[in-house]
This record gives C-alpha cells, structure tokens and sequence, in this order.
C-alpha cells in the first residue's frame, strides 16, 4: 500500500512544482497541499473503503482547482493549463471511476462525476462517463435523458443523441417522457440546421455540393417520432403534450395541422381533447384592425361563444360529463370571481352563462363539493340571497358527509341571517362523525348563538355542548361559554361560571388564560384569584407548557405580584417539568433575570 501511495504521491510532484514555479502558490502552502494529499491517499487505500473516504478526497481535489482558477483570475495568469489543472482533473476522474466502480448502485455518484466534468470541460471523458453509467442503470428513464441533452447540448452531437434515445427506447418503448424529449430533440436538431442555412446564405458562402434537406429542415423526424409514439402510447393528454411541444417552434405548422387532426379523429371520447379544442377558440388571435376598445370586447365575446359552443357540443357527445363540465365550468369561475374589472356587459353574460352552466350541472347531479362553494360566492357576491340561501341548503343534502360544506353553507346562512340557520346547525350534527369533525361545526354555532340568538336559547345550547361526550367539544365549549358569560353579565358572572366549571375536566388551557385575562382587566384585579388560576392551569398543563410557568413568574414580578415567590414557583417549575420543557423553561428564566425578556 505504501508504495502505491509513494507512486501516487510523485505523480503529483511536477504540478505542484508547476504551481510554485509560476507563482500561483507559495512553498509553505505547496508542503500543505502535499501533507494533506498524503493523508487522504492513505485513507483510499486502507482495507475497509468507505464512501465518504472518496467524496472528501474529490472535494479536496475540487476546492484546489477553484482556487487555482481564483488565483490566474488575481494575477493574470493563463498558461500551463496542461501541466497544472488537466493533471488534476485526471486524478479526480480516477477517483470518481474507482468510487462508482465500488458503488455501482449510487446514482448520485455518478451524476456528480457527470456535473464536474460538464462544468471543467472535459467532453470526451463526459462522453465516457455517460456511457458507463447508461450500461449500470439502463432502468432509469431520467438517465437517458439527461445523457441525450449532455450528447446535444454540451458535445453538439445530435446524432449521438439520437443513438441515445432509439437505445433508450429499447428498454423503454412506452415512456412518455423519453419519447416527448426525443421529439423536442428532433425539431431542436431542425431549427439548429434552419439557422445554419440562413446564417449562410446572408454571408453568401458557398457550400459547394452540401445541400440541406428540405425534410429534415421541416421537422420530418420529429414526425417520424411523433407517428411512433402515437402507435405505442394512446390517450389526448400525451398527443396535447406532442402537440405543446411542436408549438413552440415557428416552421411546425404542418405538423401541428397534422396532430390537430389525428387527435380529432381518433380521441373523440376524451374529455382532454375537447377541452384543448374549446380553449383553442378562445385563444385564438383577433384581427389586427380591432384597435377600439368596443371591437376588442366585441371579439371575446365572439371568442367566448365559439369556446361554449364547442364545450356543449362535447357534452352531448360524452357520456358521463363530468370532467368536460370541470374544464367548462373553470374558466368562467376565473373570470368572475377574479376579473372584477371587466366591463358591465361581459361580467353580466359571463355570470348569467356560469349560472347557467352550474344549474345544468347540479340537475344532472355531476357538480362536485368545491363548485357549490363557488355557486354560493357568486351569489352572494350578485345579491342573490334567496338563491344562496337555496343552493346552500341543497348543497348539504348533496354532500351530507362533508364537514366544510356544512360549515361553508352554514357561514353563508349565518352571513343572510337566515332563519333556516338554527335547523341546519341540527342537521349537521346529526349528518358528520361527531368524535373527529363535529368540533368545528359546535364552534360556528357557538359564534352564531353569542351574536344572534337570545339568551336563554345560548344558555341551553352551552349547557349541551358543556355535556357532549367528545372531549374536544366539551373543553371548546367551556372557553366560549366563559367568554360570552363576561360578556353578558360581566365580571361576576365570569367568575361564577369558571367557579362551576373549574372542577369538570378536560379543560384546554385558553379557558384558564381567558379567566386571567377577565381578572387583569378589572380596575383592581385580585392577585389572589390570579395565583388560583395560575395554580388550576398548572395543575393540568404545568408538566409540557414552560410558558405557562414564565407567565406566572412574570406575573409575581408585576405591580400586584411578590417577587419573593420567583425562587419558589423557579424550583417547583425544575422539577414538574419533563424532557426539553425543562431547558427550554431555564433558558428563559435566564434571559428574564438578565433583563433581556
């Protein structure tokens, strides 16, 4: 092993000479580079390898070369390259193939071999790599991939791309992804030769005999492509994304015409191809000459009407609509909740048409949960109260199981001061699982009873919710109870209920803090009642909750407080709390005696 480092070690010598004679490092910093180096050849040649040997080995080797890039760039140095970086660089591909070599399985291994020699330059060893790569993992898609684009993009060799995707293809013939990056490849390789011709032709250089072929120049391949992957790969959604593809290059007319048609002809049935067709009508451009602003808004309506007639058409000839009533449905949401500005007339028809549309919808029963919430926004947003009211009673009955839409239907009730609100509250208890997701529903009702029902009414809906058996119902029930107590009778029969319930568990700890709160609000609150909440609350939370303890404290220190009880309730705090709550509680009792809480 010895030896082998020795070798290695003097193979060094003549860069690091390199790097010294020129003046890009000084001799004690050369010694450094060399100790250092030794150490790491050692560590690659023990008995037992590991991984983490070999990457902080490249990494030395990497931040070397930055700095010597850093270094030519301060002093103006460019020369040697050969003797000093490409010696180097050498050395860090042989690490990375012996790593990858003992590490087949690691991808990132090898992407990372594949990022350094991308980012030095190194192409031929680029190439190499690649390959190595491709024939350990001929399973991952990705990989393919990213080869395909290093071969055009980084070695300008379209052919070797090509080799590269047909080769992906043979182990992976339905890809979508591997056949949508060979199709952008191949009109990518088009466009490149369509510059080349014109670049040469306004320079007026003759090519002599070469010629250009006009099939590959108009994106022949990429429909050869194209043809391959529609035979093997079926559904609009892929041949959209063909289609997207092709769009964006300028000389694909002929093929785009060609995709639009075959995806017509042979997806008649998919709700994606109708949709693209409807959203095709109203992005297609208007004429030049509209210049007013009236022959603009002209336009779009026109636009707009074309688009419905051709989502309409789609739903006499699907059968089951749901989807296309989706795709149909969203464009008008967006235009109406979010395009406020648009002119009186085309906010009017787009609302009357949406209405319409989800009327259509719900009487086939095909309008899911999250477009009755938009029905109602719009609704509401027209003034249309008595039919907000109607959609949101009828949108509970079709979604009975859904707590948000009893509580969106249920919060737009509450909004109309409907009298239908106190009967839905019941039907909604009795419709959701009262254990997991009835708490929500109690908390709205207990808002809608404190702000809009009589008194006696609130009382027996609190003292119901104060019996449920669904501890977070009950504890949730106490704080809103407390709080509308002081809010009707004030302090005193605040304190009279927190009195009646300060015994009954469970008990969350906003219930304390709120009577806290009520106390420290009054002219002289009584510091004997605060120390009794305080007590209460840490009673159930003074195990987990450092913050509970730090208040009190702080509140012993107040104008009402003894400061001699710190030290006591400091003690107390130590040795209730449990696991982090105990450092996290000395940390900040530490900054409070510093002075800097």
């Amino acid at each position: 092993m010895a030896d082998i480092v020795q070798q290695r070690l003097e193979d060094r010598i003549p860069a690091l000479e390199q790097l010294e004679r020129v003046g890009l490092f000084t001799s004690k910093e050369v010694k450094s580079m060399l100790k250092r180096s030794t150490a790491l050849e050692y560590k690659l040649h023990r008995t037992v390898q590991s991984k983490d040997d070999f990457i902080t080995y490249i990494q030395y080797e990497i931040n070397v070369l930055e700095l010597i890039k850093k270094r030519r760039a301060r002093i103006g140095y460019h020369f040697k390259r050969e003797e000093i970086e490409y010696p180097i660089i050498h050395r860090i591909n042989h690490v990375f193939r012996r790593a990858t070599t003992k590490w087949k399985e690691d991808v990132q291994l090898w992407l990372s071999q594949v990022a350094f020699n991308k980012k030095w330059g190194t192409k031929t060893q680029l190439s190499k790599v690649l390959s190595s790569m491709l024939a350990i993992h001929p399973d991952k898609p990705a990989l393919w991939i990213m080869a395909a684009k290093c071969e055009m993009e980084d070695r300008n060799s379209s052919e070797s791309a090509r080799h590269l995707f047909l080769r992906a293809l043979r182990f992976h013939p339905e890809n979508k992804k591997v056949y949508q990056e060979y199709f952008r490849m191949e009109l990518m390789h088009a466009e490149k030769l369509r510059k080349q011709q014109q670049e040469l032709e306004e320079a007026k250089i003759d090519v002599g005999e070469y010629n250009f072929s006009p099939e590959i120049l108009s994106g022949k391949l990429a429909e050869v492509v194209y043809r391959d992957a529609a035979q093997k790969i079926k559904g609009a959604e892929f041949i959209l994304s063909l289609l997207q593809i092709a769009a964006i290059f300028d000389f694909t007319k002929e093929l785009q015409d060609t995709i639009l048609q075959e995806l017509q002809s042979q997806y008649v049935d998919d709700c994606m191809m109708w949709d693209f067709m409807a959203k095709r009508e109203l992005d297609a451009a208007g004429a030049p000459e509209l210049q007013s602003a009236k022959g603009r808004a002209s336009d779009t309506d026109r636009r707009e009407e074309r688009c419905c007639v051709v989502y309409e058409e789609a739903l006499k000839s699907l059968n089951t609509g749901i989807m296309i009533l989706i795709y149909y449905i969203k464009p008008y949401l967006h235009f109406f909740l979010f395009f406020d500005t648009l002119c009186g007339c085309s906010l009017f028809q787009r609302k009357e048409r949406l209405l319409r549309v989800l009327q259509s919808a719900h009487d086939a029963k095909l309008l899911q949960e999250s477009f009755y919430k938009n029905w109602l926004k719009v609704l509401l947003s027209s003034g249309d109260t008595v039919s907000a009211t109607q959609i949101a009673i009828t949108a509970t009955q079709c979604f009975s199981q859904s707590v948000e839409m009893w509580s969106f239907s249920l919060q737009t009730l509450v909004q109309l001061e409907s009298t239908e609100a106190g009967h839905l509250f019941q039907e909604a208890l009795k419709h959701v699982n009262p254990k997991v997701e009835s708490l929500p529903l109690w908390q709205l009702q207990a808002d809608w009873c404190m702000t809009s029902q009589r008194p006696e009414d609130t009382e027996t809906f609190f003292q119901k919710g104060l019996l449920s058996l669904v501890p977070a119902v009950s504890s949730a029930m106490k704080e809103k109870y407390l709080e509308w107590s002081y809010k009707t009778g004030g302090y005193k029969r605040a304190r009279k209920t927190f009195t009646s319930l300060h015994e009954h568990r469970p008990f969350t700890k906003a219930f304390f803090m709120k009577m806290i709160e009520i106390e420290k609000e009054q002219e002289t609150p009584k510091i004997s009642n605060l120390r009794d909440y305080y007590e209460r609350a840490l009673r159930e939370f003074g195990s987990s909750d450092e913050d509970l303890w730090m208040d009190y404290i702080k509140e012993e220190l107040g104008r009402h407080g003894n400061p001699e009880n710190c030290g006591k309730l400091h003690w107390r705090a130590v040795k209730t709390l449990e696991g982090e709550s105990v450092e996290h509680f000395t940390t900040q009792y530490t900054l409070l005696q510093t002075g800097h809480v």
